[in-house]
């Protein structure tokens, strides 16, 4: 048995990091253990992946992906972030964005796709990051089976924690297929949009409102 096999349930949330993640020993021993399960599910769902040509080999694509791909964030640990000296103290609103979101629902494993937005305010005294770690972050916490509202609160957290702004805002506009593609059946135009608020900007309105404002201006181009 690996050592992923073994790890306490408290270990295994579905958006949560692995204790310790795994290595690429770990994760190869996963995913040939998947496959063996999705062949189970589709001897039961009666589809042939033995003589299908279609489908011969999807148990082992199948398992590659969601151990390589849809939670690759569960099992590998957050990008390293550069930072930079805040050398002309620079303590105004950045706001980075859209950045693409990809997930996946943890209710119904469809689809969650759309765009993020980070505003940054800085501490004069503190370090500004590479703009281009915010999109990494955000693709990293999103790899893993996510519901919107604690996606939002897991960058949160994270940027929070490693950088130490003065405020930080996310906010995620995205589509959920497990809405558009089974039950309701709804437009893509359907969207579910939230934002979390750190430090000056869950104090200070009219940085709220700008943060808003700026996303707004944004998501038109």
């Amino acid at each position: 048995m690996s050592r992923a096999n073994s790890l306490p349930n408290s270990a295994r949330l579905g958006n949560h990091a692995v204790e310790g993640y795994l290595d690429k020993t770990e994760r190869a021993d996963m995913r040939a253990a998947a496959a063996k399960k999705i062949e189970e599910l589709f001897d039961i769902l009666q589809i042939d992946h033995q003589n299908d040509h279609n489908t011969r080999d999807t148990p082992a694509r199948v398992a590659k992906m969601f151990v390589e791909e849809l939670l690759h964030g569960r099992y590998n640990p957050p990008p390293k972030i550069t930072e930079f000296d805040n050398a002309t103290s620079y303590d105004q609103l950045i706001v980075t964005g859209p950045i693409d979101v990809r997930s996946t629902c943890a209710h119904h494993l469809m689809p969650i796709y759309g765009v993020a937005f980070i505003g940054v305010l800085p501490s004069p005294e503190g370090k500004i990051i590479g703009l281009s770690k915010y999109d990494r972050i955000i693709q990293h916490f999103a790899a893993r089976l996510q519901i919107q509202e604690e996606l939002v609160k897991q960058i949160e957290q994270h940027i929070v924690e490693t950088t130490n702004p003065r405020g930080l805002a996310v906010r995620i506009s995205a589509v959920h297929m497990c809405k558009t593609h089974r039950g309701v059946r709804a437009s893509h135009a359907s969207r579910m949009v939230n934002s979390s608020f750190y430090g000056e900007f869950a104090t200070n309105a009219s940085y709220k409102a700008e943060f808003i404002q700026e996303c707004t201006s944004l998501e038109r181009y």
